[in-house]
């Protein structure tokens, strides 16, 4: 029983250290880099006449993104649950086809 408590201690000190460290390597990266729109396609697209525009649908106001990626989560889960039988068991009666032909069932 001590073995589970002095395991707990350190998995509470591990985990306390990891926030610790994984927060302040953010805060010190986001000050110091700009990200790579920024530092380099922003820069190129100048150096050519471009300049940025605001997007066609701007993802970025309220829970748009999030609507997005429900409703392709939804399209791919109908498709993949429409057509599960024939992904699951594709390979398996394909198999069953190539031994009927050769002749070993």
């Amino acid at each position: 029983m001590k073995f589970q408590i002095s395991n707990f201690k350190f998995q509470i000190f591990l985990t306390f250290f990891l926030l610790v460290t994984c927060h302040s390597s953010s805060l010190v990266t986001a000050a110091q880099w700009s990200g790579v729109d920024e530092s380099v396609v922003e820069k190129y697209a100048e150096d050519h006449g471009r300049v940025a525009r605001a997007p066609f649908i701007n993802t970025d106001q309220g829970d748009l993104l999030l609507f997005m990626f429900l409703a392709g989560g939804a399209a791919a889960g109908f498709a993949a649950g429409y057509y599960w039988r024939s992904l699951t068991e594709g390979k398996a009666r394909n198999r069953a086809g190539e031994e009927k032909a050769n002749g070993s069932v």
